[in-house]
């Protein structure tokens, strides 16, 4: 097999459980990749952080040459997929009711309704012999988050699992596939999420709700407010964004935790290293593996020129793994020092999310790590995902076991077991 075939390899779904093999080939290849099907490959740290920074490339897929057969010249696209100065307002009047410098407040002030739900999760995993540690815990936890955050209606959560399913699946990474079908399907899954939400925030015009959906709709300054369409997809993005990674971040937190049993009685002993923890989590099994990119001219990287609107896939799980930049990079360190770490891109379209995925996940963590010492996985590697990008488990099956003694572990099988014996 040759350097040009790395992407079809890396989307491989036989390849999702360890592609780290793959990265480093293409590391070893060169900065960039060209590829078989006409897509360039940057696999290196420096390269990617200079490309998420670098405003001669677009991430608006329009601006490729290979279109996608149903986007729409007028088709609103998600601030995410736009570039400034467009991407630039949508996101500010998006961030003003989430976070600062309207809204400082905010994403700190869900620190105890995080912990309680965190804690009325776990409550829930006792008495069972199994838990799936993705369905009963990574997913609920962040979905339930963003959508109180946005004030949908606790009946109408699990809406979102089948909406949001659909449209990742669409933005998947796959080539040689025919993704007319995918992106039909995807587009359609957003549009009816976006006429909920738009739905519901209409329902909360005029009223005094502190919910975000509430704040979109009654923002005073004309000047400031989206428009329908806007709102549609802003709101689908933040509840997308703001679960599915999430999901990943605590599902290969746990999982990692558990093929790492030195470290896990590390933080069981020192829970102070948590916020290090997470970090190094980011780095090392990052929830998102490839970013999508267009470049606006014909750019020179490292000396290999990529046409403009060829497309450039920017592999962030492998630059996370550069030995140019991370010492002993395929080792998991909770204390590693000078983690500037790729797991939230950079530049402009720098992941806004990040202080309430951060929060979630070492609230997530910090509630799991006592009760991992009585858990064994029942199968390794687990289910994956489909997603190349969005990469984690899809289930994380684990088993209660009895606990150790001599104090190897920290609690006994009765934290998860309850009274049952």
């Amino acid at each position: 097999m040759t350097a040009d075939t790395l992407l079809e390899r890396i989307t491989d779904y036989a390849c999702r459980p360890d592609p780290y093999p793959l990265y480093a080939e293409l590391r070893e290849a060169g900065p960039v990749v060209r590829q078989a099907d006409g897509s360039h490959l940057v696999g290196t740290y420096h390269e990617i952080n200079a490309l998420l920074h670098d405003p001669r490339v677009s991430v608006d897929p329009r601006n490729g040459l290979v279109r996608d057969p149903v986007l729409s010249e007028r088709e609103e696209l998600p601030f995410l997929l736009l570039d400034d100065p467009a991407h630039h307002r949508l996101r500010t009047l998006a961030m003003r009711p989430f976070g600062p410098p309207h809204s400082p407040g905010r994403v700190d002030a869900m620190r105890g309704q995080i912990a309680e739900l965190t804690g009325e999760l776990v409550d829930g995993l006792r008495g069972r012999a199994e838990i799936d540690l993705v369905d009963d815990f990574a997913y609920p936890l962040p979905v339930t988050v963003i959508c109180r955050l946005l004030g949908v209606p606790r009946e109408d959560e699990p809406l979102f699992r089948r909406w949001s399913d659909l449209v990742v699946a669409s933005a998947d990474v796959q080539p040689g596939e025919e993704a007319a079908e995918r992106a039909r399907t995807g587009r359609q899954a957003r549009m009816e999420m976006g006429r909920y939400l738009v739905d519901l925030a209409e329902q909360r015009r005029g009223g005094s709700g502190e919910d975000m959906l509430s704040a979109f709709v009654n923002e005073p300054d004309p000047g400031l407010r989206l428009t329908r369409e806007e709102l549609a997809e802003t709101a689908v993005l933040l509840l997308i964004a703001g679960h599915e990674t999430t999901v990943n971040l605590i599902a290969n937190g746990v999982l990692t935790l558990l093929r790492h049993p030195e470290e896990l009685d590390r933080l069981r002993r020192d829970p102070g290293l948590l916020p290090g923890a997470v970090e190094e989590l980011l780095r090392y099994e990052p929830p998102v593996h490839l970013r999508r990119r267009v470049p606006l001219v014909d750019l020179d990287i490292a000396g290999s020129v990529v046409p403009k609107g060829e497309p450039l896939i920017l592999v962030i799980a492998s630059g996370n793994r550069d030995p140019w930049r991370f010492r002993e990079p395929d080792r998991f360190d909770p204390a590693r020092a000078d983690n500037q770490h790729l797991g939230f891109g950079g530049g402009v379209h720098l992941c806004y999310g990040a202080p309430l995925a951060r929060i979630e996940a070492q609230a997530a963590l910090g509630a799991l790590i006592p009760l991992l010492g009585a858990v064994t996985l029942v199968e390794d590697p687990p289910p994956y995902r489909r997603n190349a990008m969005l990469r984690g488990p899809r289930h994380l099956p684990l088993r209660v076991r009895p606990a150790l003694v001599d104090g190897e572990a920290a609690v006994d099988e009765q934290h998860l077991a309850g009274d049952e014996r």
